[in-house]
């Protein structure tokens, strides 16, 4: 939901300061459909009954990978991509770090208080490594509980989103 809020308020930011939505039409990206399926594969393994097997964490953290070396990819044609990049990259540190799971602040993972982990998921502890960049981050009214990389995420894709509709000339398809 962040990432949508994100790449929302950009673009309206893009328009109230006389860009055209049509300008979005002109972003070039490599192999668009490799981000699409990865991402789809992403947010797949985190819904029932997808979420209860133990490969879906070892999945997720492939897509994870591949979501970084794609956004990688763009970073030559694409202003504003490299944040996306810092960021899964920060989350898949955190969640590689981690058993594979990624650090939930207890006060934010009652679900999790009885079983410890779920899925990609684990209750922030002193066994935890890294847990500043957890998911410790609560934006509301949001139910959700966000990381610093998710956080970096958002601010990438809105940028990508802003400058696309701004100025669409800062975008190459070489």
């Amino acid at each position: 939901m962040l990432y949508l809020i994100a790449m929302g308020a950009a673009a309206v930011l893009g328009l109230v300061t006389r860009g055209k939505l049509s300008n979005f039409a002109q972003l070039k990206f490599r192999w668009p459909w490799l981000i699409v399926a990865v991402v789809l594969v992403r947010y797949a393994v985190l819904l029932p009954p997808l979420d209860r097997f133990e490969a879906a964490r070892f999945i997720y953290v492939l897509a994870l990978a591949g979501i970084v070396a794609w956004t990688l990819w763009q970073v030559d044609r694409v202003p504003g991509i490299w944040l996306v990049s810092i960021g899964a990259a920060v989350n898949l540190l955190v969640i590689a770090v981690n058993g594979f799971r990624m650090p939930v602040a207890p006060e934010f993972a009652s679900h999790l208080a009885t079983a410890g982990s779920f899925a990609q998921y684990t209750v922030m502890t002193s066994g935890t490594t890294l847990n500043l960049l957890g998911d410790w981050i609560k934006l509301s009214p949001s139910p959700e509980v966000y990381s610093i990389g998710d956080v970096l995420v958002a601010f990438g894709l809105a940028i990508v989103v802003f400058l696309s509709i701004r100025n669409p000339r800062s975008y190459r398809a070489t």
